[in-house]
């Protein structure tokens, strides 16, 4: 019988992926912004922070309704056939195994709902044969546009995805991007081409965003991140 069966909620509950203090094991710390929470408890889900135990994944992925794959550093790409460039800031080995892990088994599931942001989004477009720009400032001109939490304007591309406005304002702080998403669709881009979201449209909630829904959901441009937020935690409701 499901974990979650014994948990006497009636909301669903979201397995939320959590960082490395200094992006290494070593720290002997966890931790993550409070404000992935709050916007997961905000729109009626239940948060659940998943430690990095790749023993537990199919134990996680039975306990809840839906993923959270939260940013962080960049990705080691070697196991994709891309050198790592020298400049990026790579997470934890074991993060990255264990989110790859959870993301497998998310797609071994009919229904389950995954969101990732930032570092997730590149993650989900791995996982689906993707490649990463691993250095904006060497492909684009303005490429602080996408870093420090600046503010810029994204298009998008489809009109059948879950995220259904034509234009909005996001902030992001990256210096890595999706090259090629692979298997995945191109669902946003910015106005100087960098990909800003990505889904799989055969999937009831499957998307991955590179800006960050989670910091401005009570901020300057609150209604496109709070419907996606909603969206994703009543795909998760559905998927009870």
């Amino acid at each position: 019988m499901p974990a979650s069966r014994f948990l006497l909620t009636m909301n669903p509950l979201i397995g939320i992926t959590v960082d490395n203090k200094a992006n290494t094991s070593e720290s002997g710390t966890y931790e993550l912004a409070i404000c992935y929470t709050r916007c997961v408890a905000g729109a009626g889900g239940t948060p659940i922070l998943l430690p990095h135990e790749p023993q537990r994944v199919q134990e996680y992925l039975e306990l809840c309704h839906g993923l959270l794959l939260t940013g962080g550093g960049d990705p080691t790409t070697e196991q994709f056939g891309q050198p790592t460039d020298t400049r990026a800031r790579c997470i934890d080995p074991q993060r990255q195994q264990f989110e790859l892990a959870l993301l497998e088994g998310a797609a071994q599931k009919n229904v389950f709902p995954v969101l990732g942001v930032c570092l997730g989004m590149q993650l989900m477009a791995l996982h689906a044969n993707g490649l990463i720009n691993q250095y904006l400032p060497d492909t684009i001109t303005n490429p602080h546009l996408h870093d420090g939490n600046n503010a810029h304007a994204i298009t998008f591309l489809v009109h059948d995805s879950v995220l259904k406005p034509s234009s909005g304002m996001v902030i992001s702080s990256h210096r890595q991007a999706i090259a090629d998403p692979g298997n995945m669709r191109t669902v946003a881009t910015a106005e100087d081409g960098i990909i800003e979201a990505i889904d799989l449209p055969d999937k009831t909630f499957y998307l991955g965003v590179q800006w960050h829904p989670e910091r401005d959901v009570q901020n300057q441009w609150p209604k496109l991140n709070l419907q996606l937020i909603h969206s994703f935690v009543d795909a998760a409701r559905h998927a009870m």
